[in-house]
């Protein structure tokens, strides 16, 4: 790397965050309106293992964690975009709405079929 270069720390007042959260893990992406990611966290990198990653206390954990590093790059205010059947949708939002970020607005980004493939067989436990 050339002496003397030094990387610079992007600010940005407006955000997206993308909740994904699926039944095993919850990821938290926050990106910038142009949709280069400038932070994110999952439940697994918050501290939580096996399955408590799955729980909706992990993916509150994980949405503060990111809010957290979000602020750092000067967010103050985020869309929310949610994707995924997970128990951590609800509460995730939680996490970033008690961090001191407004969300400006809630949005499902849950792909639906119009009666495309086939489903998998059903579970039998």
């Amino acid at each position: 790397m050339a002496a003397g270069k030094k990387k610079v720390r992007r600010h940005v007042n407006k955000a997206i965050a993308f909740i994904k959260a699926t039944f095993n893990n919850t990821i938290v992406t926050v990106t910038d309106p142009a949709g280069d990611v400038l932070c994110w966290a999952t439940a697994g990198t918050a501290g939580f293992k096996g399955s408590r990653k799955s729980t909706p206390f992990a993916a509150q954990r994980a949405a503060e964690i990111c809010a957290e590093r979000a602020a750092k790059f000067g967010v103050r205010e985020m869309e929310v975009r949610v994707n995924g059947p997970g128990s951590g949708r609800e509460s995730a939002i939680t996490g970033l709405q008690n961090s001191g970020i407004v969300v400006r607005s809630i949005e499902d980004i849950t792909p639906l079929p119009h009666n495309g493939c086939r489903p998998p067989k059903k579970r039998r436990v």
